[in-house]
């Protein structure tokens, strides 16, 4: 374990190197950040899932950041160009910028102008005039003339020196730092449309002649601007003042007003524009783009949490509906395990006699499935669809919610979903995945690729590999908080579990079907390759209902068993009493049962449990209804009051489902009557809330929304 990296971590988290070093360990033992999070607090000193996962990735930053420290000094050394002071430099560099920059003179080069003057020996002529002793550059530069070596003229030996003395200035540790601190602070991006694509490129229209500094640009617009610069719409640039960036470099290598000091002029001017410009516009458009990627995964992830922890409707027997027009609407209906029990197709947006034929049907499967609500996809069709079943005379028991299908037709053509359904068509597997979603929107979503699920932005245009990790991370701190009931569990649900993954995952399944439900966590243990570090890791997050111990319903760890047992023995009960009785519980002296390992922290956890044994962490669901009325953007009017669902939150505001097949915008500005910072402070994935249609752009199909209280009076 590296010290170094250990205390600067501590550092950058404000939290001490015990802390750290102890998540370390932790990891490199293969422990989860779940796992360490609830079940090794004292070790850590109550670290969180966010802290523990900083210092997992800024470990592997670190040790990337040595490694390519160590493959610099191998390479240095065997070109025997390493010295005892470069070798200091290198090894005290803490950002691989820093590294990059001291590395830059020396590293191997394709053949540049510099490279070409070296070779015709004007290299001695350029360190003469760089030093701007008192000196006449075209007499010294006389002496070097030589037609031989390629030197016609004075011109092209001062040329050459010159070109040197550029590619100096360009590597200059000094000089990128002071270039690298004035394109951040006053540098700006501009774009512009290219020629003739004008028409072409109308969704990238407000960036035809857009200019914004590179500090205040947000992720969105730098993405923006990027995506349409790759597509071939815009042509996009990052730029500093030139005359300061001249300025300064002046101030850095120019020492009076002699003819040498005019030549370092010439070149410092020609390195600027020819070499430092260009590589600083290439850093900070870099440094962009990592940050604008940072900032959408961020907005990502959060939208992702808040959207697999929705609301779950429970265990119900529901009828789910994927709509359609020409095609019909695929009707299916699953039992309250998720079972596919029923198929059929109806008609309701055809003729009268399919409406009435689809109405029949549907009471009917209502009564012979005992149906307790109705899941309809908010696609094509969904608003439409959702009003023919409204009508109908159905039990008012009867739930009927529109649910969110984005992603529902990647899983139905998924592998996962030809594997669960292999004798139905996609059209079966779609419905299912809209039913199952109502009754629990994580144990299905789980089955979706994350950034297919639809909450992201520009997910496509940011590093895939960052992506895909955060997301991950989202989902196994999701499924892990929620907890997983192991016998009912799909595999993918499981896979997701701390310490299991798919292999472990997929024979837990094929022991369940052998063998039937698990009575107790112990018999996690029979599993296939399930061996003592899995079933650590993996048993305080699987829950089994009407088991043989009580405690395996909870989130309370195998391993912190007996000391309920103790609790339990020195109130004179049983563990089920403590369960059910808070008095008991209250009468608990927590002290009398710290040991070495378990401490104040566990034991608060494990009373927590005990009083809500298994407690599902989301919300109670609650039924929404969108307004009557409005099934088509051309039913919005400004001024409408409606109610809406919010379906993704950017970095600029978010977007609310209406019910019309195209969600509302709602600004940053328009969120609160109060000053919001950011849009996930003021709402959240999958919240109702009541809008004020502001504008309605048919062209674009465009809907502006308001959540202030004054958004009525704003609206024509």
């Amino acid at each position: 374990m590296n010290e170094l990296h250990i205390s600067k971590i501590a550092g950058e988290l404000h939290v001490s190197a015990k802390q750290v070093r102890a998540a370390a360990a932790l990891l490199a033992g293969g422990a989860t950040v779940p796992f360490i999070a609830r079940y090794r607090k004292e070790a850590t000193g109550s670290l969180d899932e966010l802290n523990i996962t900083a210092v997992r990735d800024r470990l592997v930053q670190l040790e990337e950041l040595d490694k390519r420290r160590e493959a610099i000094l191998k390479s240095l050394e065997e070109r025997g160009r390493l010295t005892d002071e470069l070798k200091e430099k290198i090894s005290g560099a803490g950002i691989m910028t820093e590294l990059e920059d001291i590395y830059l003179p020396y590293r191997p080069k394709r053949r540049t102008r510099a490279t070409i003057a070296r070779e015709k020996g004007l290299e001695p002529l350029a360190l003469r005039i760089f030093a701007q002793d008192d000196m006449d550059p075209a007499a010294e530069a006389a002496a070097l003339v030589d037609a031989e070596k390629g030197v016609e003229t004075i011109e092209e030996a001062l040329a050459g020196a010159r070109d040197i003395i550029a590619e100096w200035v360009s590597e200059d540790r000094t000089a990128r730092a002071k270039m690298r601190d004035l394109y951040s602070a006053r540098g700006v991006f501009r774009s512009k449309v290219v020629s003739g694509k004008e028409a072409g490129g109308v969704k990238y229209k407000d960036y035809f002649d857009w200019e914004e500094p590179v500090a205040k640009a947000p992720s969105h617009r730098i993405l923006a601007m990027r995506r349409g610069e790759g597509e071939g719409f815009l042509i996009m640039r990052a730029v500093a003042p030139g005359d300061e960036a001249l300025c300064s470099l002046e101030a850095l290598f120019i020492k009076g007003n002699g003819p040498a000091s005019q030549q370092v002029r010439m070149a410092v001017h020609d390195s600027y524009k020819r070499l430092l410009s260009l590589s600083m516009e290439t850093e900070t458009r870099l440094a962009a783009k990592e940050r604008a990627d940072e900032e959408a995964i961020r907005v990502f992830a959060g939208n992702l949490r808040q959207l697999l922890l929705s609301p779950p409707l429970g265990q119900k027997n529901i009828l789910a509906l994927d709509p359609g027009f020409r095609t019909g609407c695929k009707t299916v209906c699953i039992d309250k395990q998720g079972k596919l029990v029923h198929n059929d197709t109806i008609y309701p947006h055809q003729s009268e006699k399919a409406r009435s034929e689809a109405a029949a049907k549907i009471k009917d499967l209502c009564s012979r499935f005992s149906v307790e609500a109705i899941a309809v996809g908010n696609g094509t069709a969904g608003r439409e669809t959702e009003t023919f079943i409204r009508a109908l005379d159905l039990p008012k028991a009867i739930h009927i919610v529109m649910v969110n299908e984005s992603g529902a037709s990647i899983y139905s053509a998924s592998e996962i979903a030809r594997e669960e359904f292999p004798d139905y068509d996609v059209t079966v597997r779609g419905a299912v995945s809209i039913g199952r979603r109502l009754m629990d929107p994580l144990a299905e979503l789980v089955k979706i690729e994350p950034k297919s699920i639809g909450v992201g932005q520009y997910q496509h245009d940011v590093d895939q590999g960052a992506l895909k990790r955060s997301l991950d991370d989202v989902v196994v701190s999701c499924v892990n908080g929620v907890g997983v009931e192991v016998n009912t569990a799909s595999k993918q649900l499981l896979a997701y579990v701390s310490g299991l993954g798919p292999q472990l995952a997929g024979n837990i399944v094929s022991y369940r079907n052998e063998h039937g439900p698990f009575n107790s966590r112990e018999d996690l243990r029979k599993v296939p390759r399930l061996g003592p570090k899995a079933f650590e890791q993996a048993a305080g997050f699987l829950r089994i209902r009407d088991g043989e111990n009580p405690l395996d319903s909870s989130a309370v760890h195998p391993e912190s068993y007996p000391v309920v047992d103790a609790m339990a023995r020195n109130m004179g009960c049983s563990a089920p009493d403590l369960m059910r009785n808070g008095e008991l519980r209250r009468n608990i002296d927590l002290s009398k049962y710290v040991t070495g390992r378990v401490g104040i922290p566990t034991l608060n956890d494990i009373m927590s449990e005990l009083s809500k044994p298994g407690r599902d962490p989301r919300e109670q669901f609650e039924a929404f209804g969108f307004a009557e009325g409005l099934g088509k953007i051309e039913d919005v009017k400004p001024g409408m009051k409606v109610p809406g669902i919010v379906t993704n939150i950017t970095a600029f505001g978010a977007f609310v489902d209406i019910g019309v097949h195209q969600d509302g915008l709602v600004h940053i500005s328009e969120l609160s009557d109060r000053f919001v910072k950011t849009p996930a402070d003021a709402v959240k994935v999958h919240q109702k809330v009541m809008v004020t249609v502001l504008a309605v752009d048919l062209e674009r199909r465009r809907i502006s929304l308001s959540m202030k209280e004054a958004g009525a009076r704003k609206a024509p």
